[in-house]
C-alpha cells in the first residue's frame, strides 16, 4: 500500500522504517502536519498514517477522499481528532495503535509527581547557581497519601501499581471497574468522592462528550484545597481557564501536565524563537508549582517500537483485506 506519513520527525521514520523491513508498503515521509491546507500532498495515496495533531476534521477528510485515500493510520490511542462520522461516510477505515507502553505513560504521570513534590526542577537550577538553599523546596511523603486515579484502563492500572508501591492509598474512578485494580485493594468511589478524599488526582480516561472538561470550575469545588492535578491522557480533560483560577484560590497545590487542550499548535515543534500567540498557555507557565511537559510521555524506544509496528501491522491487514482488531468504528467518534 502507497501510505503518505504525515508530521514526520526522525524517530518516526526510523521506527516506522525498521517495522516496514518485511511488509514492503511504500512509505512517503512528509515533515507537515495533515491540515486541510496540506492536504493535497495525499493525492494519489491510499492510505495517510497521521499522529494526534494532524487535523482530520471534515474538510480534511472530504480532500484526502476525492484523491484516492481509503485509510487514515494513527499512531496514537486516542482519536477524539478524527471525524469518524464523516470517515465512514466516505468510505474511509479509521485504524489506531490500542496500546503501545502504558508502563511509559505511568512512569511519566509519576514523574510529574515527584518533580512537582520534591522540586526538582528548581533544586536543579538552584544548585547550577550555587544555591544550595533548601528554602521553597519542603515536599511530602508520598507513603501514606491519597492517590485518585480517574481511568483504570492499562495506563491507569500502571500508575496504580507503581503508586502503590509508594504505600499510597489508592481510590479510583471509572465506569468499569478493573479487577485487577480490585485485586490491589483500590477503592472505587464516585467522582466528586475521588477529589475530596485524593492528595493526588491523575487522569488516565479517553476524551469523550461525557470527560470533556470534566475538570471544570464545578468540579473544582470538590477538590480537596491544596491537592496535586496531574493530566498526562487528553488535553480536552481539562478546563485550562478553570485551573487557573484554581491555582491563583490555592484550591489547586500543583498541577502536572503533559497535555494541552490547544497542543496542536505547540506541540512537537521548536518555538523557541517565537512568541507564543497563547496567552491562556502563557498564563499556565507563569506559575512556580506548575510544571508542564510537551507531550512527551509516551516517548520511549519501547513504545516508538510498538507504535510502528502496531501501525504496519494494521495497514498491512487493510492492505490484505483481513479484519482488522484496531479499527474504529464511527460511534465511538466525538463532535470535532
Amino acid at each position: 500500500m502507497k501510505v503518505a506519513v504525515f508530521n514526520t520527525k526522525t524517530y518516526d521514520r526510523q521506527f516506522l522504517t525498521d517495522a516496514n523491513a518485511e511488509s514492503g508498503h511504500e512509505l512517503v515521509f512528509f515533515e507537515p502536519r495533515l491540515t486541510p491546507d496540506t492536504a493535497s500532498l495525499a493525492s494519489g495515496f491510499e492510505a495517510v498514517c497521521v499522529f494526534i495533531n494532524d487535523e482530520l476534521h471534515a474538510e480534511t477528510l472530504k480532500i484526502i477522499a476525492s484523491t484516492g485515500t481509503k485509510l487514515v493510520a494513527l499512531r496514537s490511542a486516542g482519536f477524539n481528532h478524527v471525524d469518524l462520522h464523516t470517515a465512514a461516510k466516505l468510505g474511509i477505515k479509521v485504524v489506531r495503535v490500542p496500546s503501545y507502553s502504558p508502563q511509559a505513560v505511568a512512569e511519566h504521570a509519576v514523574g510529574l509527581i515527584l518533580t512537582l513534590n520534591r522540586k526538582y526542577h528548581r533544586a536543579f537550577n538552584r544548585v547550577r547557581e550555587s544555591n544550595f538553599s533548601l528554602n521553597g523546596l519542603l515536599g511530602f511523603d508520598l507513603y501514606g497519601s491519597t492517590v485518585g486515579i480517574v481511568g483504570t484502563g492499562k495506563i491507569g492500572v500502571c500508575f496504580a501499581q507503581i503508586m502503590r508501591g509508594f504505600g499510597c492509598k489508592l481510590l479510583a474512578y471509572d465506569v468499569y471497574k478493573n479487577p485487577i485494580c480490585l485485586d490491589m485493594g483500590v477503592k472505587y468511589v464516585e467522582f466528586p468522592e475521588l477529589l475530596r478524599n485524593s492528595d493526588i488526582v491523575s487522569l488516565h480516561c479517553p476524551l469523550t462528550p461525557e470527560s470533556h472538561h470534566m475538570i471544570n470550575s464545578e468540579s473544582l469545588k470538590d477538590f480537596n484545597p491544596g491537592a496535586m492535578l496531574i493530566n498526562t491522557s487528553r488535553g480536552g480533560l481539562i478546563d485550562t481557564k478553570a485551573v487557573i483560577q484554581g491555582l491563583k484560590s490555592g484550591r489547586i497545590g500543583h498541577l502536572g501536565l503533559d497535555v494541552y487542550e490547544l497542543e496542536g499548535s505547540l506541540f512537537f515543534e521548536d518555538l523557541s524563537d517565537q512568541v507564543i500567540q497563547d496567552d491562556t498557555f502563557g498564563r499556565l507557565v507563569t506559575f512556580p508549582n506548575v510544571v508542564v511537559t510537551g507531550h512527551q510521555a509516551f516517548f520511549t524506544r519501547n513504545a516508538l517500537q510498538n507504535i510502528a509496528e502496531a501501525t504496519i501491522s494494521n495497514i498491512t491487514d487493510v492492505a490484505n483485506g483481513r479484519s482488522c482488531p484496531n479499527l474504529v468504528l464511527a460511534e465511538q467518534g466525538i463532535a470535532v
